[in-house]
């Protein structure tokens, strides 16, 4: 059972009820010394990232690729030709353990997506390389997922969209600082496709 500060008190997959705004003025009204500056901006924010991430969950399951796979496929694929990184590299880019990206790869490696060898660049290391079916798996999967996900900002207008992405920047600038444990602001864009 969840609360209307943090927007929960709706089914999944529908639209709240209460409106933030609506939420923002009975909390001015029940308790006028609290700031609720923030509800009309985290409220919306959150109830999208759920719709989004619920809408890109089934999107996956029905292209067949689990998040994880298709986050491991996608780095290697944007790093560009000859489309292989080293496994310390990939856990630079995913910002996942060193012991998640060996499971992952793994993983991958068994169904043919991709094959491991050692690297030129040092003894030590391992490079991980798509194979011709991850290549396809991949681009075919990131060009159906983006397309649909384009289709679900659809409603934005061109000038609106420059703005959002603007606004947008500026607030994950300022909540999540680029620092040797986070991606650059390129890397964080880029994440998952």
């Amino acid at each position: 059972m969840g609360n209307d500060l943090d927007g929960e008190d709706y089914p999944a997959g529908t639209p709240s009820r209460w409106p933030a705004a609506d939420i923002a003025a009975s909390w001015r009204r029940e308790l006028p010394e609290v700031r609720t500056e923030s509800i009309e901006i985290i409220t919306p924010i959150w109830r999208i990232a759920k719709v989004l991430a619920d809408e890109r969950r089934r999107t996956l399951a029905k292209l067949g690729i689990d998040p994880s796979t298709l986050d491991l496929l996608s780095v290697i694929r944007r790093s560009g030709p000859p489309y292989e990184l080293t496994t310390r590299e990939i856990t630079r880019r995913t910002l996942i353990t060193a012991g998640a990206v060996s499971q992952r790869v793994a993983r991958a490696e068994q169904a043919g997506l991709v094959e491991r060898s050692p690297s030129s660049a040092s003894r030590r290391a391992v490079s991980v390389r798509l194979t011709e079916t991850g290549h396809g798996l991949v681009e075919s999967t990131v060009r159906q997922l983006l397309d649909h996900e384009a289709d679900l900002i659809g409603s934005l207008t061109a000038a609106e969209h420059t703005s959002l992405v603007g606004l947008l920047a500026k607030l994950e600038r300022a909540l999540v600082p680029s620092s040797p444990q986070n991606p650059t602001e390129g890397e964080r864009a880029s994440r998952h496709h």
